[in-house]
């Protein structure tokens, strides 16, 4: 699978004293999480998260070799390009080593949607995907360097397309989903969650 995440960083409470470079506040909120158009989305339910910080761009390929010494991608050569091929475990040893951690789904999602400043866009930041996405039609079918189209609402770059990217939760039903507050998915699953928004 290609792949790759956003960081998130600190949850509230823990918030530094000035944003940390090249991340974005989200301040949290409630938001109506899933989608009745696709199967594995259902059902639309209502979910809250606490403030958080999120890298504004995918893990480009410079940064990765520079911490953990290797470069997985399959379109390598690119060092402003996202980092991909890289498992979940890679990602979430990746974001240990940088001090920060995976985004949650609910917390991908709601980042994805423009946080608090959603203007309700079918996809992250404009209505038009060739706006802010890399994807079949438009990419050659290749990835492109980072924050080359424009962000969503939040700051936030390639949301929609380009690469996907890991969510610390792992995969199941939104049905067997009790907490309503920071859910964390399912506690058992042999699968993790990707989303490319």
């Amino acid at each position: 699978i290609t792949a790759l995440m956003l960081i998130v960083g600190w949850s509230s409470g823990q918030e530094p004293e000035k944003e940390p470079i090249g991340m974005v506040f989200v301040e949290g909120g409630t938001f109506q999480m899933g989608s009745n158009s696709e199967s594995d989305e259902k059902p639309v339910h209502t979910v809250t998260v606490s403030s958080f910080y999120m890298d504004k761009t995918e893990v480009t390929q410079a940064e990765y070799r520079k911490v953990m010494g290797k470069n997985p991608s399959r379109f390598s050569g690119c060092d402003d390009c996202p980092v991909e091929k890289v498992s979940w475990h890679d990602a979430n040893e990746y974001a240990k080593k940088v001090g920060k951690r995976l985004p949650t789904e609910a917390e991908w999602e709601y980042a994805a949607r423009g946080g608090n400043k959603s203007k309700g866009y079918r996809y992250s930041g404009s209505n038009g995907i060739d706006a802010v996405g890399w994807y079949r039609n438009n990419s050659g079918s290749k990835t492109h360097p980072v924050a080359q189209k424009q962000p969503n609402e939040l700051g936030l770059y390639d949301m929609s397309g380009n690469v996907w990217e890991w969510c610390f939760d792992r995969y199941g039903d939104y049905e067997s989903l009790t907490v309503a507050s920071d859910p964390e998915g399912p506690t058992h699953s042999d699968h993790r969650v990707l989303r490319v928004g």
